[in-house]
């Protein structure tokens, strides 16, 4: 490993649920230092300080900070929280780590990070946190329905989502909400202790909150008087996510050696950093294959619906990113090879290649969860004619659930505003598919990826995406000022690997089949849909 010490950096964090994680990119994008602390178990010595010259950033713990997985869960089983000084003592942790491994903080330019998103107070609610149903739907009613919200904000209503986890506060413990002088995402919290100062939230992160409109990127004055009184005073502006918010905090030049000529750029959520870290272009899409599957889009012209999300983009202002999520990822993968291919990924991929495209006509839902896009439980299999059956065989089930599994994902994100781009002059695709997880480990899946969306796919190394991510978000925001853009700041990053192209005569193939699979979705959402309740969405991140 090279010596840290010769080379000038950026650093990038993550602030996420289970751990705080770090990495140091060079100027050449080469990442040379990781490291990471779990929240395992905490506990509170009583008083916890940041100082600076002016500031002094205080947090007193009356309770120890004893976590499950950096959690509390509740005895409601949907109020799940993490304690704020968690995340301070983890920073202080692998500062120190640093400091003793002799890490030339000096060398530091800039540094950035990501949080997961959440209202933070004493004992924060986090994206796990499904205790605010009643919020949403009042939140809905206030601006004429979920669609309306989805069209202000970019998301309907989410119990997790800041704007309704406030109204909760407000409405539970209007004490203390009257006595909080700022509210902050845990992003936003992880920059001002770099800061020393409070931090603004950053347009992307913001996004996720119910309560900023994504178009001109300002707080919605109908959200925030739904949610609670003096609230955008709380809020504090909201920044374009490449901002420098300000020099780092005296207290670590003294205390670790930093330049304090070193600058904090806004801190964003993990899926935008993550965005940053995979390096996406316009009309690019990402696909993380795993427990659960997620996609990211890159967007020009959003379509706001009643599922997903779009946030503001974190490395284009005038750009936007869309998240799916889908709960039936891996664990459903491995159930069926574990059930049609003799517990092996081996005879699993046999299975594909033995099948032709299209699957014969046969096509499959796969939900043995309740699923969020779209709200469906239960296997469902149909035939060339539409008929449902009970079973297929061995080969044909699992060619129909990877298949349906890439279908269902297409359908929905065409659905926020997705198109496959193409080069005019050659003919073929400009979109590029970035596939990570377990499952981007196996060629026969993704190529069953490339021949459904019509797009090559690639393969690229994400284990620390959003650490990446916002090492590379912190360069840009040195750079913001001359007008460059990320594309060209991160030109030096290594590139991700051709795993599969379209095979000729999918686009054909699947056009039909994507059509009849988005009429048998909406046939068992009416012959399933209950007129109930409505089902908290936390599990999706």
């Amino acid at each position: 490993m090279a010596e840290p010490a010769a080379r000038r950096c950026c650093l990038g964090w993550d602030f996420s649920t289970q751990q705080v994680k770090v990495v140091a990119v060079d100027a050449e994008l080469n990442v040379f230092y990781e490291d990471s602390t779990y929240h395992l178990l905490l506990k509170d010595t009583g008083l916890f300080a940041v100082k600076n010259d002016v500031n002094y950033l205080t947090f007193s713990i009356i309770d120890m900070c004893q976590t499950q997985g950096g959690v509390h869960v509740h005895e409601d089983g949907l109020t799940v929280t993490s304690p704020v000084l968690m995340w301070v003592q983890a920073l202080d942790i692998i500062l120190e780590k640093m400091k003793a491994s002799g890490f030339d903080f000096s060398q530091v330019l800039a540094l950035s990070g990501a949080g997961q998103a959440c209202f933070s107070i004493t004992d924060c609610p986090v994206w796990m946190d499904s205790s605010t149903t009643a919020q949403c739907r009042q939140l809905e009613a206030a601006v004429g329905g979920a669609q309306a919200l989805s069209g202000l904000t970019g998301s309907r209503a989410y119990e997790r989502f800041t704007g309704n986890q406030i109204a909760k506060i407000y409405q539970q413990k209007p004490e203390a909400y009257s006595h909080t002088e700022r509210i902050s995402l845990v992003s936003s919290f992880a920059a001002s202790l770099f800061l020393g100062s409070y931090s603004p939230i950053d347009h992307s992160d913001g996004s996720g909150m119910n309560l900023l409109r994504i178009q001109d990127k300002v707080w919605s004055q109908a959200c925030l008087a739904a949610c609670a009184p003096h609230l955008e005073e709380k809020l504090g502006p909201a920044v374009p996510s490449c901002s420098v918010v300000g020099s780092i905090s005296s207290y670590y030049v003294r205390r670790y050696g930093f330049s304090s000529g070193c600058k904090v750029v806004a801190f964003t959520g993990d899926n935008p950093a993550s965005l940053a870290g995979m390096r996406l272009e316009e009309g690019d899409i990402a696909v993380s294959l795993g427990t659960s599957d997620t996609l990211f889009l890159w967007l020009q012209e959003p379509t706001p619906a009643l599922e997903g999300h779009i946030f503001c983009s974190p490395v284009d202002p005038q750009h936007y990113m869309a998240l799916l999520c889908f709960k039936n990822g891996s664990l459903m993968r491995e159930k069926i090879r574990d059930e049609s291919a003799s517990r092996s990924w081996g005879e699993f991929s046999k299975a594909l290649q033995s099948t032709e495209m299209g699957n014969g006509g046969n096509l499959g839902f796969y939900f043995d969860v309740m699923e969020i896009t779209p709200e469906i439980i239960g296997r469902h299999r149909f035939t060339a004619e539409n008929r449902e059956v009970s079973a297929f065989p061995g080969d044909v089930e699992i060619r129909a659930l990877i298949e349906g599994q890439f279908m269902a994902k297409k359908i929905h994100a065409e659905g926020l505003g997705y198109r496959v781009n193409f080069n005019i002059t050659l003919i073929v695709p400009k979109t590029k598919i970035l596939a990570t997880g377990g499952a981007s480990h196996n060629r026969d899946i993704l190529q069953v990826l490339a021949d459904v969306f019509g797009a090559p796919v690639y393969v690229i190394d994400t284990t620390n995406s959003a650490c990446v991510g916002s090492a590379y978000r912190a360069f840009h925001g040195l750079a913001a000022g001359t007008g460059m853009p990320f594309s060209e700041v991160v030109k030096l990053a290594p590139n991700p690997r051709l795993a599969a192209t379209p095979t000729l005569g999918a686009s054909q193939i699947y056009e039909a089949l994507l059509q009849r699979y988005a009429k048998l979705e909406q046939r068992i959402l009416t012959q399933t849909r209950e007129p109930p309740e409505r089902i908290p969405q936390a599990q999706a991140h």
